[in-house]
């Protein structure tokens, strides 16, 4: 089984930073891209960032593009989303998303339970 579990959610004022974090645990093998999604009430889930298995290459939605940085540590199975000058508008339940494989040749994504981002003063 595999399980990814996030932290660093919570409550901050227009412009703070907070910084995500999302471990991957159990039986793995390898992991592939790793990366972020959001989803606000009454809206679409959207694609915020993604990271590929070494690191090197990075997408970013246009609306989180020069504030959002996304990064991981492969050594410790984990993801990160540093988000600075943070908005009313980046309020969402992030999810972290990992595509894993858990023996040779086998890989499907898996998700995390989301952590709770919200931006108000």
């Amino acid at each position: 089984q595999v399980q990814l579990v996030e932290s660093g959610g919570g409550l901050v004022q227009p412009g703070g930073s907070l910084r995500l974090s999302c471990a991957a645990s159990g039986t793995i093998f390898s992991i592939g891209y790793m990366g972020w999604d959001r989803q606000a009430p009454g809206k679409q889930r959207e694609l915020v960032a993604r990271i590929s298995s070494g690191g090197t290459t990075t997408n970013y939605a246009d609306s989180v593009k020069g504030r959002f940085t996304i990064s991981r540590d492969n050594a410790k199975n984990t993801v990160y989303l540093q988000m600075n000058s943070l908005k009313p508008e980046d309020t969402a339940v992030y999810y972290c998303y990992a595509y894993i494989s858990t023996q040779p040749r086998v890989w499907s994504d898996y998700w995390g339970q989301g952590t709770q981002v919200t931006v108000s003063s």
